[in-house]
């Protein structure tokens, strides 16, 4: 079957311990757990658009390490075609090192590896991929050069091109605009975005305007417990969030990009994906981690308020 969703991103191992607190400087501490868990934006977002629905392709790399191969069948079980993940030799699979303490206060340490490798050649390798889909998604944890050509590339070949601009650490080039057909910042990327401190819907939608000026063709900044902020050309809508108890909020942004595209790429009206994202992205927070916690699509039509 071909792939409706196409995810161009990234793929890492997160090895994740617990401590009593974060070391210091020098310090040695005996932790209490050590697990890893598959991540990274791309991966997350590939597994979130196959478990609510859709077909899934991913273009990405890995290296030629036991990590790898961990995370290639990860998405394999998934049903996500990874005839597009590349195995880069020499090279080391792409990690995050992570040290979360009794508050749940968190200290990161990320290595590329092959997601550093992400380039215009390996992409073009499977253009017919991209000329399949009817959704294409990139986020910003591959190299950036890359990021612009999948996002060129899908807008010559008139598909849906949604970005997740994630981390953004500042303004997009200027020329990526006109190709983003949905951009989908959450508050810290929206203010990294346009300078406009977004922290409550009337200022997610001062962002947001600033954003369409730009000219993107359309945006929701995603607000946590405080929903969903949709704009167009043609005005704006406040989506609230479903209420839960939030245990885990990881990978909750990567579900709503995951679901919102699924519910797209088969033909649900943009207010219905919104919800349908919303519904997905807010059971994930009630279970721990990023890909464990992500719902599937019986679990999303069942929810009840």
């Amino acid at each position: 079957m071909q792939a409706k969703v196409v995810i161009v991103g990234s793929l890492n191992m997160d090895l994740v311990t617990r401590a009593p607190r974060l070391p210091r400087a020098g310090e040695t501490l005996a932790g209490q757990s050590f697990v890893t868990v598959p991540g990274g934006k791309g991966a997350n977002q590939a597994v979130a658009a196959a478990r609510l629905g859709a077909s899934v392709a991913m273009i990405g790399c890995v290296g030629d390490d036991a990590y790898g191969e961990q995370l290639r069948a990860a998405l394999l079980a998934e049903g996500v075609d990874c005839q597009a993940v590349t195995a880069i030799a020499g090279e080391s699979t792409g990690v995050a090192l992570i040290v979360v303490d009794d508050s749940s206060q968190n200290a990161i340490v990320i290595v590329a590896g092959g997601n550093g490798q992400v380039s215009a050649s390996v992409v073009d390798r499977f253009d017919a991929l991209l000329s399949q889909a009817d959704v294409i998604i990139c986020q910003l944890e591959v190299p950036m050069a890359t990021v612009g050509h999948v996002l060129k590339r899908g807008r010559e070949l008139g598909k849906t091109v949604i970005l997740n601009p994630a981390p953004a650490s500042g303004p997009l080039p200027a020329e990526w605009y006109a190709w983003i057909d949905y951009l989908i910042p959450n508050e810290s990327e929206a203010t990294a975005l346009t300078g406009v401190p977004v922290d409550s819907v009337a200022t997610a939608d001062a962002a947001a305007t600033a954003l369409l000026a730009s000219g993107v063709g359309k945006v929701i900044v995603t607000l946590g417990e405080q929903g969903a902020l949709f704009a167009s050309q043609s005005g704006s809508a406040h989506f609230p969030a479903p209420k839960v108890k939030a245990v885990d909020t990881t990978a909750a942004g990567d579900t709503f990009v995951g679901g919102f595209a699924a519910a797209l790429a088969e033909g649900k009206s943009e207010p219905d994906a919104i919800r349908f994202g919303q519904i997905a992205a807010a059971l994930s927070v009630t279970r721990s981690g990023a890909q464990p916690s992500i719902p599937t699509f019986n679990e999303v039509q069942g929810y009840q308020p």
